[in-house]
């Protein structure tokens, strides 16, 4: 660590579907190098030692054995490195094949985190292979894996709570505020007063869904295929909540791609509108939570939140036009975090300043 920083970095080696043996190699080189270049965190993509579209050869046991005998191979082979590696592998635990996170450091796994959220739309349909991590399994792979990494003290902060103190609310008043944080993979909606969730909402739809929105649309709509990371381009350029923005309307955004029956090169210029229609539903699902997480909410504590607005937080809160779709539709209004991309992890800083103030630190 340099003046308070670590340096992490994000390694994408080639992969090959279902063969263990090359990707595992792979990933060995990169740690080695990032190792030498003074990275103290190297991450790689989900599934890297399978690859991520190997199918139904996730239920072979021949694999994942051949998963778990050359993770131990790369422990070894890595013993000797400083960096924190973090590796994407199926799992399989108590009869269930997880979505893996291993975390390895000096030939030792410090830790397994299952992912939680499974996608189940067009090309990802993770339900299908895997079983989905829970809450509890989640909260102690954290703690284990920072226990292992040398951590002198571990505390962990739900996600809401972090984004609010992010925001600069004062959790520990005597009044209700709600928080919606508009993730890659899930939305967390939590009512906070006196230091404490008192109540929270989390669905499966967010960042993630409006991607593959976009995606699904351009390819019938359009007839171009688009990529997850063209698709993302799309969101940030011309994405909308609503299908009149006024002034702040964006220009029209010009893609480049396949088209879909006949491979040949194609240009299509995407306006905000039709983005802001193929996004429709995703947003509705949010809307309804949003609603739910208001009906469970206690009414002196839903008195507050009429007054001090509703924040958003996370990359889905940049969404043009989301603040204002949501105050229309629930009638309370919706104010966006200054810097919602990075309210968690400035939450998460104030939160470690303060652990002998804050009582909802989990130890």
């Amino acid at each position: 660590m340099n003046y308070g920083y670590i340096t992490v970095a994000s390694a994408i080696p080639q992969v090959r579907v279902a063969d263990v043996d090359y990707n595992v190699e792979q990933i060995e080189r990169f740690v080695v190098d990032a190792d030498k270049r003074g990275v103290e965190i190297l991450v790689f993509p989900e599934l890297s030692v399978t690859g991520y579209s190997c199918q139904d050869l996730f239920a072979q046991q021949a694999l994942l054995d051949r998963v778990e005998k050359k993770i131990v191979d790369m422990l070894e082979a890595t013993e000797r490195c400083d960096v924190i590696s973090v590796v994407g592998a199926p799992i399989c635990i108590g009869g269930g094949v997880y979505n893996c996170a291993v975390v390895c450091q000096h030939g030792k796994v410090l830790g397994i985190v299952p992912k939680r959220f499974l996608p189940n739309y067009g090309e990802f349909y993770e339900k299908r292979q895997f079983t989905p991590g829970s809450t509890e399994v989640e909260l102690r792979a954290v703690r284990d894996s920072a226990e292992h990494a040398d951590g002198r003290d571990v505390y962990l902060i739900f996600e809401p709570m972090a984004a609010a103190l992010g925001i600069g609310i004062d959790v520990e008043a005597p009044e209700g505020n709600m928080i919606v944080d508009i993730g890659g993979g899930s939305t967390e909606i939590a009512v906070i007063s006196l230091g404490g969730i008192v109540s929270n909402n989390s669905i499966r739809v967010a960042g993630d869904d409006l991607t593959a929105d976009i995606q699904e649309y351009m390819s019938r709509q359009h007839n171009v295929k688009v990529s997850e990371r063209m698709a993302e381009r799309i969101k940030v350029h011309v994405g909308s909540a609503l299908t009149d923005l006024g002034e702040d309307a964006p220009e029209d955004y010009v893609i480049h791609g396949p088209n879909r029956i006949t491979a040949l090169p194609m240009e299509v210029p995407v306006c905000y509108q039709e983005i802001a229609h193929c996004l429709d539903k995703t947003v509705a699902k949010i809307e309804n939570a949003v609603l739910s997480a208001l009906e469970n909410t206690p009414p002196e504590l839903y008195a507050d939140i009429v007054k001090n607005g509703i924040w958003l937080t996370g990359g889905g809160a940049l969404l043009r036009g989301l603040d204002k779709r949501l105050t229309d539709k629930i009638n309370i209004p919706f104010h966006i975090a200054e810097d919602p991309l990075h309210s968690v992890a400035t939450g998460a800083g104030i939160a470690l300043k303060n652990v002998d103030r804050f009582s909802f630190l989990m130890r």
